[in-house]
């Protein structure tokens, strides 16, 4: 909705109710129009539905006492400055006639930073949450975020590791501690501003609010600045920071570590820091999720007769027992062998079972096999049975 639209609008208009309304006829009539007007009792009228839209739009406004306020206050003022609707609007005789746009008084022309003590954007910023600049936020800024990466072993990244980081980025100051004055001194309050950043000057009937030239929209003016930093209290620095990377980390993953990133100017707060954290494969173990995952070769022999196989973990080696007939790639689960969760907990071991087959065979081992092949023919075994309509 532009501006000039919510300047037109009549909120005690819509829920018909007079400006001086308590807040239980506006409650009232809106309860009222909310249920003639709602779109479950109106399906396929748009009429309907608009309207149930400036009822609920205006009930939002007058329902709230500040921001009623605000509107009011707005009314008012606009009212007493002979705005009306039509094409242009006069603010006084002889001023800002026929072309005169809106957006300078929300802080949109050239010369509106709205904000501050009594201009314009601290009505509608309020109430409907379009202000400009307030005073508070020509102080110095949050610094910057910064990002970063760091790349790990498999194992370290689910078992958790702590890594140094080398960094180069604006930080606080080590000299002046980021205050930006001089050891031993301290910035004064701009006497200008008073040291809210921000300055009124008064056009016609209104204020408008700007940056204070003096202190540059800090509130704070330094006499002595720090030779290091040159009154900034920000300095380029190479720094190392320990990071903890917390076990069951997957790659991509990525850390905030709060106000450990860019500095912010004149002690204002640190940004964040972010830590993308890639994983390199690793080459026994792989990872569905917080399930570990490994891939064991055996011999025929042990699928048949059964056995018990040594495998590694990620803190050592478990003994899994393989049963006699197990088919060749079956999945055996080990319960809580797997990646550690941050709860304190564990995902399982998968482990997958292949045959090796042999590449060369000696000769009892060939007449040994033979043997078998002939036996098992004998028994009656077919592998194919079954296989492809055979």
């Amino acid at each position: 909705m532009s501006q000039r639209e919510w300047i037109e609008k009549d909120f005690y208009k819509d829920l018909g109710v007079s400006s001086d309304a308590s807040a239980d006829e506006i409650k009232r009539a809106y309860r009222k129009l909310a249920r003639d007007l709602h779109p479950d009792a109106n399906q396929g009228d748009p009429k309907a539905e608009e309207r149930f839209k400036s009822v609920s739009e205006a009930h939002a406004v007058l329902s709230d006492p500040a921001k009623r306020k605000e509107y009011d206050e707005a009314r008012r003022l606009f009212a007493s400055g002979g705005f009306g609707p039509g094409a242009g609007y006069t603010t006084r005789p002889g001023g800002f006639n026929g072309g005169f746009d809106l957006g300078d008084l929300f802080g949109g022309g050239a010369g509106g930073a709205t904000g501050g003590d009594g201009g314009l954007g601290d009505i509608f910023g309020g109430l409907f949450n379009r202000g400009g600049r307030t005073a508070g936020s020509t102080r110095p800024r949050r610094g910057s975020d910064v990002e970063t990466e760091t790349t790990l072993e498999f194992r370290e990244a689910a078992q958790g590791v702590t890594v140094p980081l080398r960094l180069t980025s604006p930080s606080p100051c080590t000299t002046c501690h980021g205050s930006g004055a001089k050891p031993g001194t301290s910035p004064r309050v701009c006497p200008r501003c008073n040291g809210t950043g921000v300055v009124t000057r008064n056009q016609g009937a209104f204020g408008f609010s700007e940056p204070c030239d003096d202190c540059r929209g800090t509130g704070s003016i330094i006499d002595d600045p720090c030779p290091d930093c040159h009154g900034n209290g920000v300095a380029n620095r190479t720094r190392t920071i320990t990071v903890r990377v917390p076990s069951g980390v997957s790659d991509g993953t990525r850390i905030r570590l709060a106000g450990q990133g860019e500095a912010g100017l004149r002690g204002a707060p640190s940004g964040d820091l972010y830590v993308t954290v890639h994983v390199r494969p690793d080459k026994v173990f792989g990872r569905n999720g917080d399930d570990l995952t490994v891939v064991v070769p055996v011999s025929y022999g042990e699928l048949v007769l059964g056995t018990t196989i040594s495998v590694p973990t990620l803190d050592g080696r478990v003994g899994v027992k393989i049963p006699a007939g197990t088919a060749d790639g079956r999945v055996l689960r080990v319960r809580g062998r797997g990646v550690p969760k941050r709860d304190g907990g564990a995902g399982d071991l998968l482990v997958t079972v292949k045959v090796a087959v042999p590449q060369k065979l000696d000769d009892p081992a060939t007449e040994a096999l033979q043997a078998y092949l002939k036996a098992e023919k004998t028994s009656g075994f077919d592998p194919r049975a079954g296989w492809a309509g055979v």
